[in-house]
Parts: structure tokens; sequence; C-alpha cells
């Protein structure tokens, strides 16, 4: 007889439920995460900031939600993420509406400090992977890890809803409104969310456990190209309303509002490319994603027209950083060791976020304000797509690809 804890119906049930409940809890700490970057057109006429002063403040929240998801993978190995996942939004709760007074003061070192902590919000990711990992069938981890994934939509509702927010509500309350939500959430998962049955704590001390994790060839490739990919999407989706405003003059609002529909193409092609990296392997997506955004950068270089040519280019772009994303932690979940998946993950999600850390620095240093032009951020974009593509192919040793 099978006990109520490995009835398949029971299983099935709790996997639905445990991967709701973290993509919910990915999408908010992902909202609060990037709440500065749709503001970043406000703040800089504000502040009156210079455009790489601009591209700091939106970046900085990226250092923290990168490096810090070391740490909180390793810690997910030992604790789950059933108390992470309520820990660290409880933890990014204070500086969401911190940032807010910060931003009232006028006063921009103050948010600069601020927004570092506000990357707490961004670890949430080395948590979710491996506590979704648990719960699924190695066949399955693609689906799993790519639906959760999806949750990086709180970019998107970020992008689209907080210069409305602001609008509607006023500024400070927008930011209260998301703190609120960040301690909901956190007292709904902590309620309702269970670790998988067959999860086991991993109580090796921390360090020992990250150094024999970054010992694993894997860990370095994964970061590699999720840097390329994940990084990618990162950076486009905090510095996507600063582009469109220098390049296509959009008002605060309707750069929200493609950054919006950006970032919902990146988000609808993650677990694609999680169910595609299922079926065919991880390797042939992720070389799909790297050409196809080398050839899109090359593309916007041209800086197309508006609506349909320009629009056409970014969301083809964003489906292919959607896509890659999904394809390497489809290749993390099949390869890393079970026992180092958190760890393996911390690391390799810290790769992908300073990947998106850079790309801004890069824009914002490079940018032409006589000519309206970012080429040679984007030729950069390109060169790099294109190494990515080559590792891709060639870098990695091969193994039989096909479903486990």
């Amino acid at each position: 007889m099978t006990t109520p804890s490995t009835n398949p119906a029971t299983l099935r049930s709790g996997q639905s439920v445990n991967l709701f409940l973290a993509t919910l809890a990915f999408t908010i700490s992902f909202w609060a995460w990037n709440i500065v970057g749709p503001l970043g057109v406000r703040y800089s006429e504000v502040l009156d900031l210079s455009s790489s002063q601009k591209s700091i403040l939106v970046a900085i929240p990226i250092i923290v939600g990168s490096v810090g998801r070391i740490l909180t993978g390793a810690l997910t190995d030992r604790f789950g993420g059933r108390l992470m996942f309520p820990v660290l939004l409880i933890a990014t709760a204070p500086f969401v509406v911190l940032i807010a007074v910060a931003g009232e003061l006028g006063s921009y070192p103050m948010m600069l400090v601020i927004g570092f902590f506000l990357g707490i919000g961004g670890t949430t990711f080395a948590v979710g992977i491996p506590f979704v990992n648990a719960w699924y069938d190695p066949s399955k981890r693609g689906f799993a890890t790519g639906v959760f994934g999806a949750g990086m939509g709180g970019t998107a509702l970020s992008a689209f809803f907080t210069p409305r927010f602001v609008s509607w509500f006023g500024y400070v309350t927008t930011h209260v409104i998301i703190a609120v939500a960040l301690v909901v959430v956190a007292a709904v998962v902590w309620m309702f969310m269970r670790d998988a049955p067959q999860w086991a704590p991993n109580r090796d001390a921390v360090a020992p456990k990250l150094i024999a994790a970054a010992k694993l060839p894997i860990t370095w490739q994964m970061g590699f190209l999720y840097a390329a990919t994940f990084g990618g999407f990162v950076a486009f989706s905090t510095y996507l309303p600063t582009y469109l405003k220098d390049v296509y003059d959009f008002d605060l609002q309707a750069a929200g509002t493609r950054t919006a529909g950006f970032a919902v193409a990146a988000v609808i092609a993650r677990p694609l490319g999680g169910i595609l990296s299922d079926r065919f392997g991880p390797r042939i997506i992720t070389a799909i994603s790297t050409a196809g955004a080398a050839l899109l950068a090359v593309w916007m270089i041209t800086q197309p027209p508006l609506e349909i040519p320009a629009g056409l280019d970014f969301v083809l772009m964003a489906v292919c950083m959607g896509l890659g994303s999904g394809s390497v932690f489809s290749w993390v979940a099949r390869d890393a060791p079970a026992a180092r998946v958190g760890s393996v993950t911390g690391i390799v999600g810290a790769a992908g976020g300073l990947g998106g850390f850079f790309p801004p620095l890069v824009l914002g240093a490079t940018y032409d304000a006589e000519a309206h032009s970012y080429t040679i951020g984007l030729v950069l974009l390109v060169i790099t797509a294109c190494f990515a593509l080559v590792f891709t192919i060639f870098g990695i040793r091969k193994r039989e690809e096909r479903p486990a």
C-alpha cells in the first residue's frame, strides 16, 4: 500500500500547488526587485542624472540579487524553500518602502545604498529552482523549472503597473502597496507551501558545499550561458524604458508598456524553452537562442522604425532570451548532482544576474547622445551572443541528448 505522502494523486496535487506558490513568490519578489527600472526616467528628471548615473541606479539592485543567490541557493539545500521564500520576501519589504523615502528626499547616494539591499528580492530565484526540482521527476524538470522561471514576469508587471500605480495612487503609496503584497505572499507561502516528500536537508557546511559546487564544470559552463541568456533579459527589462526614451522618445508610461510586452514574451518563452529541452535536449535550444539573439541585435543596431519593425525585433529578442533561460536551467536540472542543485543554482543564478548588471552600465557609458545611438553596446551584445553560440555547440562535452 502507498502512504498519503507517496500516493500518485496526492503527489501530483502537491506538485501543482507548490509549483504555483513558488512561482507566485518569485513573481512578486521580482516585481519588487525591478521597481527602480520602470521609474528610471522619473528619477533621471527629478534628480538630474547623467546617463551613467541613471544606468548605475537602475543596475545597482541587481548586484545583491545576483551575488546573494550563491548564499541563498546553498541555504535552500539546508533549510528548504518553505522557509527560505517567506524569509526573503519579508526581508525585501522594508527596502521597497525605504527606496521611496530616498526618492522623496531626492538623495541619489541614499537611493544607491537602499537599492543595493533591495536586491534581496532577486535572490529568490536560487530558492525556487532546487525547491521545484525536488518535486518533479527528471523527465519533467525542464517543464517545472521553466514554469517557475516564468515568475520573472514580475518584471513585466513592474514595467507595466508601477508607472501606472504612481499615476493612480501616488509615488510613496505605490511602494507601500508592493511592500504589503510581499508580506501577504510570504504569509500565504508559509501557511500552504511544503517541501517535497523526498527532499532531505543537506547539513554540510555552506562554504565547503559551495566550493564543491564551484569545482563542477557544469557550474561555470551553465553560469556563462545563463549570463548570456537570462542576463540579457534582465539587462533589457531594466534598461529598456531608458533605451526607448533615448532612441524613440517615448514617455514613462509608453516605455513601460512596451517593456512589459518585452518581458511577457520572454516569460511565455521560458517554460517553452524548458519543455523543448525535455524533448530535444537543451543544447540545441540554447544554440537557437544565442544565434537568434545575435541576429536580432544586428537588426537593432539599424534602429528599425516604429511600430511594427521595432516591436517585432524586441519581441523576438525577448523570445530568444526566454528560450535560452529555460533551456539552460533544464541543462542544470538534468546534469547537476541532486545534492548540489541548490548550490549550483546559486552560482549559476548569480552569473545570470551579474550578466544583467554590466550591460546597462556599458549602454549608459557608450550612449551617443547626439546620434541617439547605442551602437557600441549592441555590437558588444552581438559579439557575446556569437561567442555563447560557439561555446554551446563546441565548448561543452557532449552526452546523450535525450529526455531523462
